[in-house]
C-alpha cells in the first residue's frame, strides 16, 4: 500500500510578519483558499534551486538537459536553453502562474480566480479530452491552447467575448 506523504512544510518563522502579508497578497492573487498551496509552490521551487545549486557545483550535461526541459515543458521558463542560473532566477509566483485554476482565468473563462476554481472542482473544466477537477494541476505548455469550458459562456456571465466552442478568443 502506497503511503501518501504531505508535499509541503510549514515555515520555521510561524509569526514572521512580512512572510504573512506575502502570502496573503498571493493568497489574494492567485485565488488560493490554504496557504498550503503556497508552501507546496514553495517547495517545488525549493527543489529545482537545489538541483541548480548542483549543477553550478558539478555540471553534468544529462541532468540539465531533463531539468530545462521538464520546466519548459511545464512553462515556467521561456527559454528551452536556460542555464542553472535561470532556475535559480525563478519565483513561487512562476510556479503559481502555471496552475490550472491561474490559467483558467487568465484566458479569461472565469471571471475571478475563485470562480475559475469552483468551475473546475465542479467538472466544468476539460484540459484536453479530459476533466481535470484539481485547480493544482500544473498546465502544460502544449495543453495550455487545449483548455475548454463545458458550460455556455453566457450563464456564467463573462466579462470577456468567449467563442461558442467554449475557447477564449
Amino acid at each position: 500500500m502506497r503511503r501518501i506523504r504531505k508535499k509541503w512544510e510549514k515555515p520555521r518563522r510561524r509569526w514572521d510578519k512580512a512572510r504573512i502579508e506575502e502570502e496573503k497578497r498571493l493568497m489574494e492573487k492567485y485565488g488560493l483558499r490554504r496557504k498550503h498551496e503556497i508552501w507546496k509552490a514553495e517547495g517545488l521551487l525549493r527543489k529545482y534551486r537545489r538541483i541548480a545549486r548542483q549543477l553550478i557545483a558539478r555540471y553534468d550535461e544529462k541532468l540539465h538537459k531533463q531539468i530545462v526541459s521538464r520546466l519548459y515543458r511545464l512553462g515556467i521558463i521561456n527559454n528551452p536553453n536556460a542555464t542553472p542560473d535561470d532556475i535559480l532566477k525563478l519565483t513561487v509566483e512562476d510556479f503559481l502562474a502555471r496552475r490550472l485554476q491561474t490559467v483558467v482565468y487568465a484566458k479569461g473563462l472565469a471571471n475571478t480566480p475563485k470562480q475559475a476554481r469552483q468551475l473546475i472542482v465542479h467538472g466544468h473544466i476539460m484540459v484536453g479530452d479530459r476533466k481535470v477537477r484539481f485547480p493544482s494541476y500544473l498546465v502544460k505548455r502544449e495543453e495550455e491552447d487545449k483548455i475548454k469550458l463545458l458550460l455556455d459562456p453566457a450563464k456564467l456571465g463573462l466579462k470577456q467575448k468567449v467563442s461558442g466552442s467554449g475557447e477564449a478568443s
